[in-house]
């Protein structure tokens, strides 16, 4: 009500590509806040989520003469699906316990852009180790790529304070996407590019040329929301309920699974239940008889160009990616049971 009332008459016509500017100033400076992102309202596009972002900047790119670029081993193969529709071809960087292994790009000569998640590791949840980092951005201003920053869940650390976006070390080398999809809500259609100087112009052109945009009323809640610090105090109180889940997830396993380890848990809203050999198939199944939606990682894992998700990727640890955040409270207890109900005993020794 209030975003609405103070909004004039000309807020709702068709407005700059960039997003509304009101919305732009709050972003940049919630961002330098909360996540320690150097921008300014002119260098921030407001997208239609996550994806229509990502599709915008690889064809930019692409126009750009960039043909290649790396992407980590395990993540959504929706997002390599959309650089490759812009024409950019990928390339798979390992991911271990620290992160993508980023010094990989340098044995690929014609990369010059790396899509990452390294404050939280998409499914695994590792954070990307800190001498990667500096590696990564190094490699970025040597060689002038780009380096691309998915940080949909940065908000949400619990064990630690928030590891700081990789963007604050070279705003012209880093474009920083952030997202209301995890601290707000999927429908809401609402993400953001924080971009270098020398891209801002071009992203904003190829956006006004036939993309959707994302509706006024909602850019302006979502800005009033910020700026009144609702906005903070709602981050604040999820971050300890999705805690709780978390903790209450890894309590149970220990009681009743130990033989079950969750990792990547210091943040987000899913952890990885690392299973016995072989187990990962007939956990899936188990989980679907109790009315359970659970991946598996082995499904996350890098295909090559062109192969459908239901092909069999190359063989990696069995583990399930449990999005803990999903159920509704009062469901969570019986979610819970169903999931422990669902997961495969410990492997005997052979006598």
């Amino acid at each position: 009500r209030r975003a609405i009332s103070a909004a004039p008459n000309d807020a709702f016509g068709y407005g700059d590509p960039r997003g509304h500017p009101v919305l732009r100033a709050a972003l940049a400076d919630y961002l330098a806040r909360a996540r320690g992102v150097r921008t300014e309202p002119a260098r921030i596009v407001v997208c239609a989520g996550f994806m229509q972002g990502l599709a915008v900047l690889g064809r930019v790119l692409r126009a750009r003469g960039v043909r290649e670029a790396g992407v980590e081993s395990y993540g959504l193969w929706l997002h390599r699906d959309v650089l490759r529709r812009a024409g950019l071809r990928t390339v798979p960087l390992t991911v271990d316990e620290h992160g993508a292994r980023t010094e990989e790009l340098t044995a690929h000569r014609g990369v010059r852009a790396a899509l990452l998640t390294p404050a939280h590791q998409y499914p695994t949840g590792a954070s990307l180790h800190p001498d990667r980092r500096a590696a990564v951005v190094d490699w970025a201003s040597r060689t002038g790529s780009v380096i691309l920053e998915d940080d949909y869940d940065g908000e949400f650390r619990y064990d630690r304070q928030p590891i700081g976006a990789l963007q604050g070390l070279d705003p012209e080398h880093v474009v920083y996407f952030g997202t209301a999809s995890k601290s707000l809500a999927p429908g809401l259609r609402l993400a953001w590019m924080a971009l270098p100087g020398h891209l801002a112009d071009e992203v904003a052109e190829v956006k006004a040329a036939g993309e959707w945009g994302t509706g006024t009323l909602e850019q302006l809640t979502l800005a009033e929301f910020i700026a009144c610090g609702a906005y903070d105090r709602h981050v604040r109180a999820m971050r300890l309920r999705y805690r709780r889940r978390r903790d209450r997830l890894v309590a149970a396993l220990a009681d009743r699974a130990p033989h079950i380890a969750a990792t990547g848990i210091a943040a987000g809203l899913h952890a990885v239940l690392r299973l016995p050999p072989g187990t990962e198939p007939s956990a899936i199944e188990a989980a679907a008889w109790h009315g359970l939606a659970v991946e598996g990682l082995n499904r996350f894992r890098y295909r090559a160009p062109g192969a459908p998700p239901t092909t069999p990727p190359a063989e990696g640890p069995d583990a399930l990616v449990i999005a803990y955040g999903t159920p509704s409270e009062h469901a969570f207890e019986g979610v819970l049971e169903a999931l422990l109900r669902s997961l495969p005993g410990p492997v005997q020794a052979a006598s």
